[in-house]
């Protein structure tokens, strides 16, 4: 980066900002029409009843569940990356933090709307939050469900502050790159940075209490949603192996979607001198840490599950594995998180473009088959056989599945239109030390 002025740092990554490309506008476009699949499929349900989300008693928990428990693990990377590594002052984070951080704050917003959507009357999902009210009802603190309101609410509002006090001294280089009211705008939300030794001062330490205060929700978000599971007695959940499992998870699919959304902001904006094979690898070798876990954490399941000689324990991982109804499930996570990431453990994989692009999606396939594996099978093939049943989506449930991506496209997208989407003073920080003329071109 040595040859890299500051002044060409602020054009490249200011670039997006000024000039919305073709391609751009048409990928909006695609975000809108899925955010459109998402409020038809949703006024369908409204309308009609949950009846349409293919709920077959036992089974009261399915895709909306599922692809909750999917977008808080992909909200993980963000936090891991720009808290964790930070503190560690991994170097390699500074390309990849920015977009990481956005990616949590807007997963973590797509995660909160299928509480919503699962119970049914979603004007009535403010019941969950405990406040004096003239119900007369109270919240059950007992209930995981009750710890998910309070985790996830957390995770949200510190992970949003944080990713926040990391744009401001960008905001300040987007406001002296702007005029009238977009500058003044611009100017509001930089909080009068100026960029001087003082305010850097305080800046660095405010970043560093929430960096420290953000590591520890890394680890109890996602241990607060697989106790939605490990506190239940319903066979196949109630697991202390689930936290660790499902904190693996998170960040093992987290890195993989960050890689699936930076490869191609990486091409179409030419931001290869400030995102390139380094961070990839490095993301890379991130999910081949987590993978191994994930992948020690489905044999440790199995073997616990035959070795406790419980009929019922060990009938329902059998079913998952040999059963005409959910075998495929099963098989398709095995191949997604255990076997196609192995293609890693080889550079010459690892540092290719469509291989690591390829892989990434794969990955979180896999990840959504898990939380699905996890659900379906096990209230499906609980104790009495005579309530056994198979719980199919129906096309609503899938119409809001993919509405969801359309939900995180269109927030990803207005952000890489309106904010910087690699971190200015950060790459700046890399580069040997700015000319004369260098300072007056930034």
């Amino acid at each position: 980066m040595s040859s890299i002025t500051y002044g060409k740092v602020t054009r490249d990554i200011l670039r997006p900002l000024f000039k919305p490309s073709a391609a751009y506008m048409g990928l909006l476009g695609l975000c809108v029409a899925g955010v459109g699949l998402l409020l038809f499929c949703w006024y369908v349900q409204l309308t009609q009843g949950l009846g349409v989300a293919g709920y077959a008693p036992p089974v009261f928990w399915g895709v909306y569940i599922t692809t909750f428990v999917f977008w808080i693990g992909i909200g993980h990377a963000g936090t891991l990356i720009s808290a964790i590594l930070f503190l560690f002052r991994s170097k390699w984070r500074t390309g990849v933090y920015r977009a990481s951080e956005a990616m949590t704050v807007f997963a973590v917003m797509t995660a909160g709307l299928f509480p919503a959507l699962h119970v049914g009357r979603a004007w009535n999902a403010y019941w969950l939050f405990p406040y004096p009210n003239q119900r007369e009802l109270w919240q059950n603190f007992k209930s995981p469900l009750m710890w998910d309101v309070f985790a996830v609410s957390t995770y949200f509002t510190v992970s949003t502050v944080f990713f926040y006090i990391g744009l401001i001294p960008d905001l300040a280089a987007v406001r002296d790159k702007t005029r009238g009211i977009i500058q003044k705008t611009y100017g509001f939300m930089a909080l009068g940075w100026r960029g001087t030794d003082r305010q850097w001062r305080h800046y660095m330490a405010a970043y560093g209490f929430f960096a420290a205060f953000a590591t520890p929700l890394v680890l109890s978000v996602h241990s607060v949603v697989s106790w939605d599971f490990a506190m239940a007695q319903t066979m196949g959940w109630h697991s202390t192996l689930f936290p660790p499992y499902f904190v693996a998870g998170a960040i093992f699919s987290g890195c993989a979607m960050v890689i699936t959304l930076l490869m191609p902001m990486s091409l179409i904006f030419k931001w290869d001198e400030y995102i390139g094979m380094w961070h990839y690898e490095s993301l890379a070798k991130m999910c081949l840490l987590t993978g191994s876990i994930l992948t020690y954490a489905y044999g440790t399941e199995y073997f616990i599950a035959w070795y406790s000689d419980n009929p019922y324990e060990w009938g329902i991982f059998h079913f998952r594995a040999v059963g005409e109804d959910y075998a495929w499930v099963f098989y398709m996570m095995v191949f997604c998180n255990c076997l196609a990431p192995l293609i890693w453990w080889f550079k010459k994989m690892r540092t290719n473009l469509w291989v690591l692009f390829i892989v990434s999606i794969i990955i979180n396939i896999g990840m959504w088959f898990e939380r699905y594996n996890i659900i379906a099978s096990a209230l499906a093939h609980q104790y009495d056989p005579n309530a056994w049943t198979y719980y199919a989506p129906t096309w609503v449930e899938i119409g809001i599945l993919i509405g969801s991506f359309g939900w995180f496209g269109l927030w990803f997208t207005l952000f890489i239109r309106v904010m910087p989407s690699v971190a200015i003073a950060e790459i700046k920080e890399l580069l040997r030390p700015p000319l004369k003329s260098d300072e007056a071109a930034a």
